[in-house]
């Protein structure tokens, strides 16, 4: 596929903003590999191999370990992950894939078992700015580097 737009370029107001929802994500609190997580669990859903390629790299550099990056998309069926992780893969999952019945109380309960309201904040914003790059990058045409 090839780009179809620089939209940094072409609207960088419109760049700022979504500049200004990730500053409010990475100083929120949330530990940096978690956020990670988030945007590669979303980025698999939404299938942005733009996303995927820079957040899978940001997590390693973070310390994150290949096993929990090749688990990730199968979560529920490994013991890698903590269950306050797991609460926040489920509400990524839920959010990203919205129309399929939206947030259950079920998920949200189990959330708000490891994360008080300011950081369930935090997390939606976090779930929610990756989905908005993801769709930037996928309607815009990014894509992965390729290897050489």
């Amino acid at each position: 596929m090839k780009a179809r737009m620089n939209y940094r370029n072409a609207n960088p107001q419109a760049y700022q903003a979504m500049l200004q929802l990730e500053k409010f994500v990475q100083e929120s609190g949330l530990d940096k590999k978690l956020i990670e997580l988030i945007k590669i669990r979303a980025s698999q859903i939404n299938g942005c191999a733009f996303c995927l390629d820079m957040h899978t790299k940001d997590a390693r550099k973070l310390g994150e370990t290949e096993q929990r990056i090749y688990l990730l998309n199968a979560w529920r069926e490994s013991a890698v992950y903590t269950e306050a992780e797991r609460s926040v893969l489920a509400l990524t999952e839920a959010v990203t894939v919205i129309t399929n019945g939206g947030v259950s109380d079920e998920v949200y309960a189990k959330v708000r078992e490891h994360f008080d309201e300011d950081q369930c904040v935090a997390l939606i914003m976090a779930i929610n700015t990756i989905n908005c790059w993801n769709r930037i990058a996928i309607t815009t045409g990014m894509t992965a580097p390729a290897i050489l």
